[in-house]
């Protein structure tokens, strides 16, 4: 199984159904306008800001397909991180 960065929602099939893209969770490192650079546990993205426009550097937002969307507390942030970091390759397809 896998996603993709920045396609379609659903992007496959597997043995187990239809395969989607997931919100992955980063802290803006960066903000310029519209634009920023969310960390993804170590890994940089260019992420467009304009539906979050109340966060700023250092919140936590909801990424996706390049798209910050939402805005959420750190902790909520870090068990989700977490979450994913304890699935195989749960975090890997961020890099593509």
């Amino acid at each position: 199984m896998r996603w993709e960065w920045a396609k379609a929602t659903v992007v496959g099939e597997s043995e187990v159904g239809a395969v989607m893209c997931l919100g992955v969770p980063g802290r803006i490192v960066v903000r310029d306008g519209e634009m920023g650079t969310v960390d993804f546990d170590g890994l940089r993205r260019d992420v467009c800001l304009s539906y979050t426009p109340e966060a700023g550097i250092g919140d936590y937002v909801i990424v996706h397909v390049g798209f910050a969307i939402s805005v959420l507390d750190e902790d909520e942030a870090l068990r989700t991180l977490a979450v994913l970091r304890a699935i195989p390759g749960g975090l890997d397809e961020v890099s593509r």
